[in-house]
């Protein structure tokens, strides 16, 4: 945590592998597709005398993640890193489609068996930063940029979280839901009440926040109200409980459920789909609260959010101050390619290939990580 401190003040160049702690099999091969293993075998029974330039790119417009956690994975693993010459961009950068992102030049055996763990770590950090950075976007279409929770906790395996999390931060959200998405740039997790909370006081919740405010007087006070599915009387009953102390109240309807708020008012329905998390409920629930003098009190929405439905809330410009957003934004939808372009300083790769030199490549001076 002291390193991305560090980093985030600007007193080192780039994280090193003491961020990342590395299975130390990696350098063993047990990652690296047998292919890889078997041509560096080869090439050094007949070519150890090589050098080959390979050229990472991509195909879309995107937000650039994982050069760090690559260039420690070279530094850590390839062999004489005395050899090799290596050019990047930096974590945070706008890519280009076929842009060169990353270079790496030296004998093929030293470093080659590495390519499938690099294209692997930055089509992961570049999908989420990305996703994250459009998601990010689309909450400040208003003028106003609301911030956004990175809440993948539960959409994929656990050990994703610490690179997930540091690629949302890439990306721009303001908050992670766990302590261990926070890891890599140096904060704490941040959130609330579950459901299991209001459940374990019988559906009570207003018992629920007050049993949580008094084990955590210093945090924010923002209640989820959606367990009972009356959202706006359940959010009513906290804000006179609470008053000023109340900061917001997160709206996490299910998507297959109709809010009573509905049912109670039939009239209001047949023009839109009253399921789940919709404009009109946020709409009635913002009213409400303003109607009893509740202000102040923030209005967080979760469930099921991407840019599209993001895009669309802020197009009608619902009252939501913060957006809630999981599984859209760990979806992998960003692939690498790693190429050998140049053999010994001279063009060589496969048909449809060919070096592109990039001059906002930097030189990365491995002896300072």
């Amino acid at each position: 945590m002291k390193e991305i401190e560090m980093k985030l003040k600007g007193e080192i160049d780039r994280l090193t592998n003491k961020t990342f702690k590395f299975d130390e099999r990696i350098g063993e091969g047990w990652f690296s597709a047998v292919y890889f293993l078997k041509t560096k075998e080869i090439v050094e029974k007949y070519a150890p005398n090589n050098k080959v330039t390979m050229q990472f790119f991509q195909k879309n417009d995107a937000i650039f993640c994982g050069s760090d956690e690559a260039i420690a994975l070279i530094h850590t693993f390839a062999k004489d890193t005395e050899s090799l010459e290596i050019y990047s961009l930096r974590d945070g950068d706008k890519i280009k489609p076929f842009e060169s992102v990353l270079t790496i030049t030296g004998p093929y055996q030293n470093f080659g068996f590495l390519e499938g763990l690099i294209d692997g770590i930055l089509a992961r950090r570049t999908s989420v930063s990305t996703n994250v950075y459009n998601v990010v976007k689309a909450a400040a279409a208003s003028g106003i940029q609301k911030p956004v929770i990175f809440m993948g906790d539960r959409d994929d395996h656990f050990m994703q979280q610490a690179g997930d999390g540091y690629a949302a931060y890439i990306g721009g959200s303001q908050a992670q839901a766990t302590h261990a998405m926070n890891e890599w740039w140096g904060k704490k997790g941040m959130g609330t009440m579950p459901h299991a909370l209001i459940q374990l006081f019988n559906g009570d919740i207003v018992a629920a926040a007050k049993a949580y405010y008094d084990v955590f007087p210093e945090d924010d006070l923002i209640v989820l109200v959606d367990y009972n599915n009356d959202v706006i009387t359940d959010a009513l009953k906290v804000a006179r409980s609470f008053g000023n102390k109340l900061k917001g109240i997160r709206v996490d309807t299910s998507n297959t459920m109709i809010d009573q708020y509905f049912i109670r008012n039939p009239e209001v329905l047949g023009t839109f789909d009253p399921r789940g998390v919709n404009p009109s409920l946020i709409f009635a629930l913002r009213e409400a609260l303003d109607r009893e003098g509740f202000l102040h009190v923030k209005i967080v929405v979760s469930g099921g959010f991407d840019e599209k439905r993001i895009t669309e809330f802020e197009e009608k410009e619902v009252p939501v101050d913060m957006y809630g957003v999981g599984s859209s934004l760990i979806k992998i939808n960003i692939a690498f390619t790693g190429d050998n372009v140049l053999l010994n300083d001279k063009h060589e790769a496969k048909v449809g290939r060919r070096y592109r030199p990039n001059p906002r490549l930097e030189r990365v001076d491995l002896h300072k990580l």
